[in-house]
């Protein structure tokens, strides 16, 4: 957004037609919004505030890019949220108090639905990456890529199945959003630039499922309860 700052705000002045001023500020409250979360979540520093921030620049993003009719856009910044959202939940496991160790039902409920949340729309990355013809690579790819989700939402072998996940999405990422073989004067370079840090974003919330855990609400949990 730096390096393509008019791009951007004649964008947006001639998507909604509200002149220079306002796209200038959009584009300044956008770029501020997203470099202050980030840094803030980087530190560890008053990370439930700076989710709650990138929360608001997502549902932003959102609307002011006409994302919200776009359905294959949408489910990506649906899942860009899950991954904001295993980080509110992995963040409040450290904000607790003294008595952290003492289980409640008050304390866990929130963060467990949060991880059932964030697992659920994570998976909606993927649904966006099924292919519908008749090849054989196509065929095998959704079936997979079908169950490990299936399992990734009902927190199953969970942690097994998102490391798989990150392998393959990565592994797609690499091969699909290559924009580096773009000139960057190209158009779809910035396309493939922008689904790839995408990606990543989401690649990184399957690593928070990785090092956490599907939570409470989860068949992994209730296996431990039989």
């Amino acid at each position: 957004m730096w390096f393509q700052w008019s791009e951007q705000r004649d964008y947006i002045d001639t998507t909604w037609n509200c002149g220079y001023l306002l796209a200038s500020s959009f584009v300044f409250l956008n770029l501020l919004g997203q470099l202050t979360g980030c840094i803030l979540v980087l530190s560890r520093n008053f990370v439930q505030y700076a989710c709650f921030g990138l929360f608001g620049i997502i549902a932003l993003q959102t609307i002011a890019y006409s994302i919200l009719w776009d359905l294959k856009f949408l489910m990506r910044n649906l899942a860009l949220g899950g991954g904001l959202l295993l980080l509110l939940a992995e963040s409040r496991s450290e904000g607790k108090s003294m008595f952290a160790g003492v289980p409640t039902m008050r304390e866990s409920s929130p963060k467990q639905y949060m991880q059932l949340g964030g697992r659920v729309l994570l998976v909606l990355m993927f649904m966006t990456l099924l292919h519908f013809d008749a090849s054989f690579f196509s065929i095998l790819q959704n079936i997979v890529g079908t169950a490990l989700m299936i399992l990734v939402a009902i927190g199953f072998k969970t942690k097994l199945a998102a490391l798989t996940l990150v392998v393959w999405l990565f592994a797609i990422n690499v091969y699909f959003n290559a924009f580096w073989t773009i000139p960057v004067y190209k158009p779809m370079h910035d396309f493939l630039k922008y689904d790839f840090f995408q990606t990543m974003s989401v690649i990184g919330g399957l690593l928070l499922v990785v090092a956490l855990g599907p939570g409470g609400v989860s068949m992994d949990e209730k296996k431990k309860e039989w």
